[in-house]
């Protein structure tokens, strides 16, 4: 086997290492942007923990079907006229529902329906994190390139400046015309820092977004496919919206609710067995069977019936307003793409025409038709033509996914980013039979684990 010196080895490694730093660094695009969001956001590890409370519900009002079991023990020490003495017992009671005409089958499905209404409120945050993700990835991008045209603005009117001064230096212009080039020249330079500042802001918030600080981002990606009319966008955001799903599902809960009140009032069924051994006496052995109602509870009962149908009442003007909500919703994002495309159309062609006006302008000013103002504003207007063409381009970005997030789509599992999701089900199903030990305590400890939080 055939051995490389020593030298040559290092050298090898030197141009390996070379050719290494020599690749260009990957852009970050919209997707990574989304991948962080989704991964880092505090607001979905908090409205997750929200549901598996929510589910936790379920579990209780399921316990509340089964019997209660719990053990008592009992010392006391008497001393009477009869006799003195210690006595003491352990006894073990068990306690059930035997009948109850519903009332707990009603809490059993409301706090489903809440599990469902708690899903959809979490899609809806997922949607808000995905969407602020998206703002402060085109935001970034937008500042960079107005800092890019402001650092290019300063060095072209610092070389017109000094060109201004040569031709002073020689008396082909006055003080006046290299006043207004150094006044430009300070007015360019203080954009550039604004621009600075906007970018250094947008920075924040990416980080905030996102979870940490962007790096080179790739160019805009092509636009998500979206609907032709708004009609047909409002048809999907009104099927899919989680904001409208949730208040239907709430609307059941308040429905449940009137249902649940009117149970209150009638009879329930409870029985109970319990053994217990005394010191003194023995075991004893005791079995019993109660029937009660009530009767009268103040005018409680009847408020309480009275709320539940007040709550059903709001529950279906919320839905009702949902929905207004999210067609106003649909209508706005179509309205901002439309802005948006005609934006960038108009400073396309005020790009060009500025661009011919600013040689033109330089042109004459050289045969002295045209001022040194001239020939600044000239500039100025082509600057502006160009920041405002980059607004646009950002603005019709975010309204194409602020339209998909008026129609319930935007979501990790609807872009396809590519990356495990969270599934809300999976520790739902692990609770739901209210389990306390055994084979369904050993899957919770699984999901728990799968989600980091045991």
């Amino acid at each position: 086997m055939r051995r490389h010196p020593p030298r040559r080895l290092f050298a090898a490694a030197l141009i390996a290492a070379g050719l290494i730093a020599a690749l260009p660094a990957r852009a970050e695009t919209l997707a990574d942007a989304l991948i962080s969001a989704y991964r880092n956001s505090n607001l979905l590890e908090q409205n997750r923990a929200v549901l598996r409370a929510a589910d936790e519900d379920v579990a209780s009002a399921v316990s509340n079907l089964r019997p209660v079991l719990r053990w008592v023990a009992e010392a006391q020490q008497f001393d009477t006229r009869q006799r003195t003495g210690r006595d003491a017992s352990l006894g073990l009671q068990a306690q059930m529902t035997l009948l109850d005409f519903g009332r707990n089958r009603f809490g059993i499905d409301i706090a489903r329906e809440m599990v469902l209404a708690t899903r959809e409120a979490l899609v809806g945050v997922e949607q808000n994190v995905l969407l602020t993700a998206v703002q402060a990835y085109f935001d970034v991008r937008s500042a960079e390139e107005n800092v890019a045209i402001n650092q290019n603005s300063v060095r072209v009117v610092g070389e017109f400046l000094r060109a201004t001064q040569d031709q002073f230096d020689v008396g082909e212009v006055t003080r006046t015309d290299v006043a207004q080039a150094e006044a430009r020249l300070a007015a360019t330079r203080a954009s550039l820092a604004v621009a600075e500042g906007q970018l250094a802001v947008a920075r924040e918030a990416y980080r905030a977004a996102t979870g940490r600080y962007p790096g080179q981002l790739a160019a805009a990606p092509r636009a998500p496919a979206l609907p032709k009319t708004a009609a047909e966008a409002t048809g999907i955001a009104q099927r899919r919206h989680p904001a409208i799903l949730q208040a239907q599902h709430m609307a059941k809960v308040a429905d449940l609710g009137i249902s649940a009140a009117a149970a209150e009032r009638l009879p329930e069924l409870t029985g109970s067995v319990a053994v217990t051994h005394n010191d003194g006496t023995g075991d004893d052995a005791v079995a019993s069977v109660d029937l009660s109602q009530t009767i009268y509870a103040g005018g409680r009962l009847s408020a309480a019936h009275r709320k539940a149908i007040a709550q059903r009442d709001q529950a279906r003007a919320s839905l009702l307003q949902a929905s207004v909500s999210i067609t106003q919703g649909v209508g706005n994002a179509f309205a901002g793409i439309e802005v948006a495309a005609a934006q960038i159309a108009a400073t396309d062609r005020q790009i060009e025409a500025a661009s011919i006006a600013y040689e033109g302008v330089k042109e004459e000013a050289k045969l002295g038709a045209r001022t040194t103002l001239d020939v600044l504003n000239a500039e100025q207007e082509l600057l502006d033509a160009r920041a405002a063409r980059i607004t646009a381009l950002a603005d019709l970005q975010i309204a194409n996914y602020s339209l998909l997030s008026a129609m319930g789509l935007l979501t990790a599992e609807y872009l396809n980013l590519g990356i495990p999701t969270y599934d809300p089900e999976g520790y739902y199903n692990a609770v739901k039979n209210a389990p306390a030990t055994s084979v369904q305590g050993k899957s919770l400890d699984r999901v728990l684990q799968a989600i980091g939080k045991n």
